[in-house]
């Protein structure tokens, strides 16, 4: 079992950055696959970010390419997203998960976390 806690999203200007950080709970961190989705409403969430268990393979979102970084530090069981140059388009629930599949792209994802509220104002 894994246990995932977002926290750093906010209200923030166009042009400007955050950082989320997603704290997992469980011994076996290092051995997920972890993702950053977003979720607006009426769409289906989708998937921004997601970095392998060793963090040696990474994968973003075309939309995000360049300003978006994932990163993970398996000794503090903690997975991030630096997000710089934000749009209001990238106004969002965003929500991080683990999969235990080795994948990052086509993966079953199998634990969530309840999601942060990211907001750019133009």
């Amino acid at each position: 079992q894994v246990q995932l806690v977002e926290s750093g999203g906010g209200l923030v200007q166009a042009g400007g950055s955050l950082r989320l950080s997603c704290a997992a709970s469980g011994r076996t961190f290092s051995s997920y696959s972890m993702g950053w989705f977003r979720q607006t409403p009426g769409k289906e969430r989708a998937l921004v970010a997601g970095i392998s268990w060793s963090g040696g393979r990474t994968y973003y979102a075309e939309s995000v390419k360049g300003r978006f970084t994932i990163s993970r530090d398996n000794a503090k069981n903690t997975v991030y997203l630096q997000m710089n140059s934000l749009k209001p388009e990238d106004t969002a629930v965003y929500y991080c998960a683990a999969s235990s599949s080795g994948n990052i792209v086509i993966a079953r994802y199998d634990y969530w976390g309840q999601g942060t509220q990211v907001t750019v104002s133009s």
